[in-house]
């Protein structure tokens, strides 16, 4: 028994979002097994729409949800693997092909030199590279191939697909948690995270896009082959219904809140006209100045942020070719996507089989994380035990103080760790 205990490796993800901040702290064993040891979050503040807008208010939030998941774990943390978010997520499908010997099939090393040289000079232009995947392989430009080992052919070709971000986006989360007496040792796209956790095999394999609603943000991830294909996101999140409510019903934030989650729905029925709600003015706490609206009004102001929401989410599918594809599924997570009736709409608007996702993919998950809204995180613990990124050989155009470094520290972190 102690033998095993020494084995366990301690971990920690760092949930950065509009809405809140989480952290998760968990032992991983020689076989891989997730148990997870403590966590905490709390509502953020100093963020909005995935961007650090206030740097001493987003670092208070990251030490409060840390301190929480270290008093529950009983352990100290020092490194995080942090996901990054944001509505200027971007990604880039860079190819590579090598010549083959004819007279043998595909072996490791030719995978190898066809990575190798698609990576060997990448230009971020100002970004910083969050992710650097290989993903379909081809032999003589036929049909995507996910492992031609042991293949014949006369060329091989690899998709490599990149994940970036503006570098000063990045910056200011370092910085944060920097200030917080933390060190980066891994960093993900929310949406990449999430579907690590909520995503099934046959999903990744048949082609599935998760759309992680968050509180600032929408983001999506294309998977296809068992591969991420495809990475973009959309400026619009659950705080946007949540603007609109209190616009609309003339209320304070917190209340229009409140409202959306105990009554709003996206469509509206029959029943809804007959029903009242109550609401606070702005300013008014006397239960006097309550007015009474109807719920059909509350909802009739969601419904078309919500449609909204998902017909960009369908012209981002139409742009990789995946409007017409029926068979492709999507997933929907976040907290945003809790919301009543939002599934239903998202199947009408993109005319596909739509599913809600909670974090699945660890075993003995609390309670308490099994939400939509904790997909990130424990996706996050699953990325770092799963780690496929490749380390370019040089970055072109790349600011000398955005962290060049930081991929070594990575790897030497997954390497010392796992």
């Amino acid at each position: 028994m102690q033998h095993s205990f020494k084995r366990l490796t301690t971990i920690a993800a760092l949930d950065i979002g509009s809405s809140k901040v989480c952290c998760v702290i968990a032992k991983v064993g020689a076989d891989k097994r997730i148990n997870i040891a403590g966590y905490g979050y709390n509502a953020s503040k100093g963020i909005k729409n995935g961007i650090i807008t206030d740097i001493n208010q987003a670092t208070l939030s990251v030490c409060n949800a840390v301190e929480a998941a270290e008093q529950m774990a009983n352990e100290r943390i020092e490194r995080v693997i942090v996901n990054v978010s944001g509505d200027k997520i971007k990604s880039v499908i860079k190819d590579s092909t090598i010549a083959l010997n004819k007279n043998r099939p595909v072996n490791e090393a030719d995978l190898s030199k066809v990575i190798g040289k698609g990576i060997h000079k990448i230009n971020v232009e100002g970004c910083e590279l969050i992710h650097c995947l290989p993903t379909n392989y081809r032999l003589d430009d036929g049909e995507d191939i996910k492992d031609p080992r042991n293949i014949y052919g006369e060329t091989l070709s690899v998709d490599i697909l990149l994940g970036l971000v503006p570098d000063i986006l990045f910056r200011n989360i370092s910085t944060v948690i920097e200030n917080a007496h933390l060190e980066i040792a891994g960093k993900a796209f929310s949406s990449y995270a999430s579907g690590l956790s909520c995503l099934v095999e046959d999903e990744r394999e048949l082609g599935a896009t998760v759309v992680d609603m968050g509180g600032g943000t929408t983001s999506l991830v294309t998977f296809r082959n068992g591969f991420p294909v495809y990475f973009s996101s959309l400026p619009v999140g659950g705080n946007n219904v949540t603007n609109d409510v209190a616009f609309g019903l003339t209320t304070s934030f917190s209340h229009a809140e409140r409202l959306k989650t105990l009554h709003g729905c996206a469509f509206l029925s029959s029943q809804d006209k007959e029903e009242t709600i109550n609401v606070y003015p702005v300013g008014e706490e006397d239960d006097s100045f309550i007015k009474q609206v109807p719920k059909a009004e509350l909802i009739s102001i969601i419904t078309p942020r919500i449609e909204e929401t998902f017909e960009m989410v369908a012209r981002k599918l139409r742009d990789i070719g995946l409007g017409d594809v029926s068979s492709h599924r999507v997933v929907l997570t976040g907290g945003a996507a809790q919301l009543s009736g939002v599934r239903e709409v998202a199947s009408m608007v993109l005319d596909k089989q739509v599913r809600l996702g909670r974090p699945k993919n660890i075993g003995n998950l609390p309670d308490n994380l099994y939400n939509p809204e904790f997909s990130t995180a424990i996706g996050l613990l699953l990325f770092a035990i799963n780690y496929t990124e490749k380390s370019p050989t040089k970055l072109v155009n790349k600011p000398s103080s955005s962290g060049s470094g930081m991929y070594g520290k990575v790897f030497s972190w997954f390497k010392n760790n796992f």
